[in-house]
């Protein structure tokens, strides 16, 4: 199961030890190139879940994501040097 990058794995590599039953099946959230290639053989594999690169967009981690926005904010007014600032940029 790949939901990160797609460049993680080698697509090709993959898409052989798919075809070759090496490993039963993959579920990919991400491809190399996004979407893959229409002539690509990831779309013909029977073992293969694809989906629209969405994997991320759940409620849960959209949560974490406004949460940890959150913190930040909070740490940074609440900040009273420039050593205790977070994303300080130079």
């Amino acid at each position: 199961i790949n939901t990160a990058r797609g460049a993680i794995c080698k697509e090709n590599e993959l898409i052989e030890c798919l075809k070759e039953k090496v490993i039963a099946g993959a579920g990919l959230d991400v491809t190399t190139t996004e979407p893959p290639p229409m002539d690509s053989e990831i779309w013909n594999l029977e073992n293969v879940c694809l989906t629209p690169h969405t994997g991320w967009r759940r409620i849960e981690t959209r949560q974490r994501l406004v949460d940890m926005t959150a913190d930040n904010i909070e740490a940074y007014i609440k900040s009273e040097s420039e050593a205790d600032m977070v994303n300080i940029v130079n």
